[in-house]
């Protein structure tokens, strides 16, 4: 008798279930459910570099979905065996001795700081400058080492000492706090003792700087130098944490019955969406998985063999069994891949928003027809007409760090930058050099993995970008200089988090026969074109100057 698992992945702007065959990993149905409150920007502020998000947009996307993939299936509930969640990290959110999200009790409903802090919310950059000065001289271990040597204003201490800092009523009504993976499977499960809650290690090792080799989180001492509150704090968070091939627990009664599951549901330890995409993806060792949405996530895996005790500098972390089990997984990875080409499309629409369909000559109907024929072509022109533009043209310079860098070296504080701009700059010209920036964004990343003894023989492409813009992987190639296999499945995050049900749930024995059985094929793969390989390499040099440049004045003021 065949037997389903499902996958919820929760992304940045949406919620995505789907309902996979273990057999095969064929998907048997999928919904999207978009977050209402996110998109009408509440409790966010980008000129603050503020990210907020209602737990409720997660709650109401979690049963919209579910239900409507095992209704869409007709599968017997039975035969639906395990749930697995991965989410965007480091995404903290404060609760109650119960777990519950302080957003959802009486006199927090309204207040960002009490919603979960999104990934690229960047309010906390003194924070992480504090942590880091404290991690290098407080006279005991670094416990910034796992994480690449430099704590990020996107991760969960910075982020938790920022709000408490700024907020007094969540400091004192926070109990303790919870990566969002954590809290949507906390919130499935039947037992809800908070303390025997088993915590993502994925989470954990990659932003909390949690480590087998200081016994888990950082000590009160370290904590207490940051402010009492975290020394205090420690106590009510986690010492052990576990794998996503492991149970959780099993699906409550009142959650089965909103779901239309049962209680036999396996529910597994909850993960992060691109460890989970790098599952679905069938990683190996010595392949970079790059994870392409708004940001992107570039994951590997090494045997303990091969990277024995030496820590890769500049990345985001490095934990064992945080992709694969029994495997270290190490993470890197750019604040802005997407959102880097939203911002420009943000900004070319102006006169479009607030002149074309605000005109008094348009009636609605136009305004709307109008509206959606412009979101639907607006990147595949650009792109058409960029590509047409030989490489042997001026093209401007351009720097990828619109949110800040994440990887090699996290610095939030750094900005983007165009420079050489002419009057024969046309739009198709600026998105041609956002193009190439991102590319050698990427291609840094990879140069700091292979000059800390990591060798990288394969590039796996998945996400959006990677399945609908054949002109930026074509880029990515060349200036890569390195063959790009694309995972065909739309939702590979989703697929892997599936994976790792299909192991708790007792169908697969480990994490890597799963993922070769159900894991996405490859639909395309782009290899770099050797004419134009040389004249990226020239460009990237552009790039190298002008990342040196805002580097310095940076660091100048």
């Amino acid at each position: 008798m065949k037997k389903y698992v499902i996958g919820l992945d929760y992304g940045s702007d949406s919620v995505r279930a789907v309902l996979i065959d273990t057999d095969n990993g064929v998907e048997v149905a999928s919904d999207v459910h978009w977050y209402e409150r996110w998109k009408n920007n509440s409790y966010c502020n980008a000129s603050l570099n503020q990210f907020r998000q209602h737990p409720l947009d997660h709650i109401e996307g979690l049963v919209k979905t579910i239900k409507s993939v095992v209704e869409e299936s007709k599968i017997d509930a039975n035969l639906i065996k395990g749930i697995c969640i991965d989410t965007t990290g480091s995404s903290p959110i404060p609760v109650n001795e119960n777990g519950t999200p302080l957003a959802l009790t009486k006199g927090f409903e309204e207040n960002p700081n009490a919603m979960m802090v999104l990934w690229k919310d960047h309010t906390a950059i003194e924070e992480a400058n504090e942590i880091n000065r404290l991690a290098e001289h407080w006279g005991g271990l670094n416990f910034t080492k796992y994480e690449g040597g430099i704590y990020s204003s996107e991760w969960f201490w910075a982020k938790i000492l920022h709000v408490i800092r700024e907020d007094e009523a969540v400091k004192n009504a926070a109990y303790s706090w919870m990566e969002h993976c954590d809290l949507m499977t906390f919130l499935l499960i039947e037992n809800k003792d908070l303390k025997a809650f088993k915590r993502s290690r994925c989470a954990a090792g990659h932003k909390a700087m949690w480590h087998s080799d200081w016994n888990g989180l950082p000590p009160e001492a370290f904590l207490n130098q940051l402010d009492p509150y975290l020394g205090e704090l420690r106590a009510n968070l986690f010492s052990e944490t576990f794998t996503s091939n492991e149970v959780a627990g099993t699906l409550s009664k009142e959650w089965a019955e909103k779901l239309g599951l049962t209680t036999n549901t396996v529910i597994a330890v909850g993960t992060f969406d691109a460890h989970a995409g790098a599952v679905g993806a069938k990683i190996e060792e010595h392949a970079l998985v790059r994870v392409m949405g708004t940001s992107t996530c570039d994951i590997m895996v090494s045997s303990h063999e091969n990277i024995g005790s030496k820590t890769v500098r500049g990345i985001c972390g490095q934990v064992d069994g945080s992709v694969i089990p029994g495997l270290v997984g190490l993470e890197a990875g750019q604040s802005a891949f997407g959102d880097l080409l939203a911002w420009f499309k943000n900004v070319l629409s102006w006169p479009i928003d607030n002149l074309v369909l605000n005109s008094a000559i348009l009636d609605e109907s136009q305004k709307n027809k109008l509206k959606e024929e412009i979101e639907s072509n607006f990147i595949k022109v650009l792109s058409k007409q960029a590509e047409q533009i030989p490489l042997s043209e001026s093209i401007p310079t351009a720097l990828d760090w619109i949110n800040g860098r994440r990887t090699p070296d996290a610095n939030q504080e750094l900005k983007a930058a165009l420079s050489n701009l002419s009057l024969g700059t046309k739009a198709p010209h600026i998105f041609k050099a956002l193009v190439n920036a991102i590319c050698f964004g990427a291609k840094k990343i990879v140069e700091r993995f292979e000059e800390e003894g990591v060798a990288i023989n394969s590039v796996i492409g998945i996400g959006g970008v990677a399945r609908k813009s054949p002109f930026i992987m074509q880029t990515l190639a060349n200036v890569l200089d390195k063959p790009i296999k694309i995972a065909a499945s739309d939702q590979t995050p989703a697929l892997g988090a599936a994976i790792y049900a299909s192991v708790s749930a007792g169908i697969y024995p480990t994490v890597l026969e799963a993922s070769q059985k159900m894991g996405s094929y490859f639909e395309a793969t782009y290899y770099p074109e050797k004419d134009k390989v040389t004249t990226y390499n020239n460009l990237m040099e552009s790039y190298n100057e002008l990342s040196s440049f805002v580097e310095t004045i940076t660091n100048n003021k």
